[in-house]
């Protein structure tokens, strides 16, 4: 199994060198080293003997001569500005030394593997542009975003030679598909912390985005006395304090306050303004709406304490995700099996398993990601651990197989 842990990085290592900014790895959407990446892909896929596309939305799709019941498995290849060299696209290389593992035992189970094109939103400001497509979540509006050179995203689907008309086409049939499976590194500190290799995921956190604004009096720093200030950036301060304490005394709840923007923003002046970003977080969509609230109402409460002004604009509110039980069960068996640790954990960060969970039953594994890093060059990954997900994934196969009669 070392064997094919240590393929599975280097082939990451060389995907990584695909790039479109040299010394640095950045891929996004449908950009040129695209390419470079299917024709790596291609290459192993059709040594599997799979037949192989690409879909409308962009997405190398490789699907297994063997007939009847099919488990998909994959993850994305585009990438963050100056990312690492493993988030997403070792899920993908894992799948193919997946479905290596199952021809290998002669498991009467098809192993499709997919390449999403986008999942990271960074060249059209969405995400998960390539799950969608297959997940039937796709609205033709989005055909019409524009990324910062003013290219549409219909325009870069036509110059990578595709057809955004046909986007339609690359929903998938799941009429004999048993479900999606996503590995990924965990992009965070707690397996590391743990000193554990992998992970069942139960479920991706809802998520809430809010700007909030204080409104007060900008005026001279040196003449205002300090009790007949409105200092927006003051009260701003205060809720900053406010948000990190009742976060800290919720169980499994983050909650971020990522950006700050003062007006106006000058040194000898009082802020009169201050637009801040919140990101609340929880697996429990009713615990984090009702984080969500209270910590507007105290927001509320130190405006009127210091004669501001305060509203909020949400920006975004996205349900948890659960994984299926039974897939998620299966992984968690497989586990004790290779003599690891049965550790569940939420997935804090959002994945194209929360895409796909809505079309078919959906599952995760992650992997530690060693020192929590991820979204930087210097994310990477251990081979024991990618070889104990391997193994993991063989015992998971296994049971998968042994449910289709």
């Amino acid at each position: 199994m070392n064997e094919r842990a240590l393929r599975a990085i280097a082939e990451c290592r060389q995907i990584a060198t695909m790039t479109e900014e040299p010394g640095r790895i950045t891929r996004r959407f449908l950009t040129p080293p695209t390419r470079d990446v299917h024709a790596l892909l291609r290459a192993r896929m059709e040594t599997l003997g799979m037949t192989v596309q690409v879909d409308a939305a962009g997405n190398l799709r490789g699907r297994s001569n063997r007939t009847g019941k099919r488990l998909l498995l994959g993850s994305h290849v585009d990438t963050v500005p100056n990312a690492g060299a493993f988030d997403g696209v070792l899920g993908v290389t894992m799948a193919l030394e997946c479905a290596d593992l199952a021809r290998e035992m002669a498991l009467q189970l098809a192993i499709d593997v997919i390449a999403f094109s986008e999942e990271e939103g960074v060249r059209f400001g969405v995400p998960f542009l390539g799950s969608r497509a297959v997940a039937d979540r796709f609205d033709p509006a989005l055909l019409s975003l524009r990324d910062e050179a003013g290219h549409t995203l219909a325009h870069a689907i036509r110059a990578f030679d595709l057809d955004p008309n046909l986007i339609p086409a690359a929903v998938l049939d799941t009429a004999d598909t048993l479900g999606f499976v996503e590995i990924h590194i965990e992009q965070g500190p707690v397996l590391e912390a743990e000193n554990l290799s992998v992970a069942a995921v139960t479920g991706i956190v809802g998520q809430t985005r809010l700007t909030v604004e204080f409104a007060g009096q900008a005026n001279h720093a040196g003449t205002t006395p300090m009790h007949l200030r409105r200092d927006a950036l003051a009260g701003a301060a205060e809720w900053i304090s406010a948000v990190e304490t009742h976060a800290k005394r919720t169980e499994g709840l983050v909650a971020t306050v990522g950006k700050i923007d003062a007006s106006p923003n000058a040194g000898n002046v009082i802020a009169g303004t201050t637009t801040l970003a919140l990101d609340v977080r929880h697996l429990h969509d009713a615990v984090r709406l009702n984080a969500v609230n209270e910590l507007l109402e105290s927001a509320n409460a130190i405006a009127a304490r210091r004669g501001l002004a305060m509203q909020s604009t949400k920006q975004m509110d996205q349900p948890a995700v659960p994984m299926d039980e039974q897939l998620s069960a299966y992984l968690v068996e497989a586990m004790e099996a290779a003599g690891l640790p049965p550790k569940r954990m939420p997935s804090g960060a959002g994945h194209d398993a929360m895409v796909m969970a809505a079309r078919m039953p959906t599952a995760m594994l992650f992997l530690r990601s060693p020192g929590g890093i991820s979204h930087n060059p210097a994310e990477t990954v251990r081979d024991v651990d990618v070889e104990a997900a391997l193994e993991v994934m063989r015992g998971f196969l296994q049971r998968v197989a042994g449910e289709i009669r």
